[in-house]
């Protein structure tokens, strides 16, 4: 257990973690302005909750994962209370492909590969977008998801197996074909 953090340290896990947390809010969410309310809430709640938090603020690897969790449990909660059925259900909108981080992140054939990840079963999606989007180790993936390690490669190798038979990713090369995890980035 972790002691409540000074103004100092909220800052620096602040500045070191937020576009990784907006990234991963982004891709959940296709809204730039739900995004950044969601990051926000994310770190509000890590700061409150900080002091049940089990590994070190210095520790990246460790505050990551944990920081993920607290995001996409928010993001869930948030389609929960709107009743929407899924994540990705929606096409990103235009002012967050908009965004310079956006536009870095989806350029044109990247757009067409998170496309088809945004039509993957909710499952799916959220594995792969932890485990290539935010860089988190699968076993990492897992404990953010509250799965089995087993059920999340599971979960990702039905999702990328879609993705290989997706007519939409004609261009990579080989028909639907993604050949590696760089072309998730």
């Amino acid at each position: 257990m972790n002691e409540a953090l000074s103004s100092e340290e909220a800052r620096r896990l602040f500045e070191r973690h937020s576009k990784a947390v907006f990234g991963i809010l982004l891709a959940l969410t296709k809204s730039k302005a739900l995004a950044d309310d969601l990051t926000q809430e994310t770190f509000i709640r890590a700061f409150r909750k900080y002091d049940q938090y089990r590994g070190e603020a210095a520790d990246d690897a460790a505050v990551r994962p944990w920081l993920a969790r607290i995001s996409v449990n928010l993001a869930r909660s948030h389609y929960r209370k709107l009743k929407w059925q899924t994540l990705f259900g929606q096409v990103p909108d235009r002012a967050a492909e908009r965004t310079a981080e956006a536009v870095a992140l989806l350029n044109e054939r990247q757009l067409e590969l998170w496309h088809a990840v945004g039509r993957l079963p909710r499952k799916s999606r959220e594995v792969i977008l932890l485990h290539y989007y935010a860089e988190i180790p699968l076993k990492e993936a897992a404990e953010t998801l509250d799965i089995p390690l087993g059920t999340c490669k599971s979960r990702l190798a039905a999702g990328l197996a879609k993705l290989r038979v997706n007519p939409d990713l004609l261009d990579y090369g080989m028909p639907g074909y993604v050949k590696s995890k760089e072309e998730l980035r």
